[in-house]
């Protein structure tokens, strides 16, 4: 399914598969060609089982907008814990993470991915002694996944805008760039989306298609992710940002929440078809 130029796509984890053979079930029934594949789980399967669900991956004809790397024990229960245990900040998780990554960049390599989306963790204040280390930490990562030909796409949402475009800056490597997800501003209370696009969007390649409602105490506690198309973001808006940006790419459709994903994903599915008639 391409609108206006844009491949739509579903990201794997929203559809909560227990095998290959199941979620490339689901991606078909949606209507869609095209979808994230999450990576983390497949980097520890030994070979056999690796090979076997690659293959049902590889016989569908889906198409892989990018990959994405998550870690156990990253904790989402409050802001506060996922701040303490996210992404490559924590100090007892960096090795076991940066290895899983390693083999994460090298699965990419292997099936044609060029992208692999990341919360990296919430980046400490420039002038916070740690600051300097995960600047170090990320470099590092950039440059092992630019060996196999692979970029590292930030996720939005821990840090306002000018604050990620400053980290940015300060990391100075050219493949580094930002999965943008316009829910996670709002969940995070990290600023708005629209606002976010306009400040980051050069360094914007892949999209999420997510929405949420904020919280009474943005920052402290979440927000709600909602549907698509029944939050803050605002479809049009959302949209016109993108053209505005000159972003030309994937749009996958990511939720987290809720008990009825594959109806989700078709509300966000028509929403987007509404918006670009």
């Amino acid at each position: 399914m391409n609108l206006q130029g844009h491949d739509i796509a579903v990201c794997s984890w929203s559809l909560q598969p227990k095998r290959m053979e199941e979620l490339v079930a689901r991606v078909i029934e949606l209507g869609l060609g095209h979808m994230q594949l999450a990576l983390g789980e497949l980097v520890q399967l030994d070979d056999k089982r690796k090979q076997e669900e690659l293959g049902h991956l590889r016989r569908s004809g889906i198409a892989l907008t990018g990959g994405m790397m998550g870690f156990a024990g990253e904790d989402y229960s409050t802001i506060e814990r996922i701040r303490q245990t996210g992404g490559f900040v924590p100090d007892e998780e960096w090795p076991l993470r940066k290895r899983l990554t390693a083999e994460g960049a090298k699965l990419a390599k292997e099936l044609g991915i060029k992208t692999i989306t990341s919360h990296v963790g919430f980046v400490p204040p420039p002038g916070d002694p740690r600051y300097p280390q995960i600047v170090g930490r990320i470099r590092e990562l950039a440059g092992m996944m630019a060996q196999h030909g692979v970029d590292l796409l930030m996720e939005t949402g821990q840090e306002p805008a000018a604050e990620l475009l400053h980290f940015l800056g300060d990391l100075a490597s050219p493949n580094v760039h930002i999965n943008f997800d316009p829910a996670n501003m709002i969940l995070y209370g990290a600023g708005d989306p629209i606002e976010a696009i306009k400040v980051l969007g050069r360094h914007i390649r892949h999209v999420h298609v997510k929405d949420a409602t904020p919280s009474n105490n943005p920052g402290i506690a979440w927000g709600e992710e909602v549907p698509f198309g029944t939050g803050r973001v605002g479809p049009k808006r959302f949209m016109e940002a993108l053209k505005q940006a000159g972003y030309a790419g994937p749009l996958a459709i990511e939720r987290e929440a809720g008990t009825s994903r594959m109806a989700d994903v078709r509300t966000a599915i028509e929403a987007l078809g509404v918006v670009t008639r």
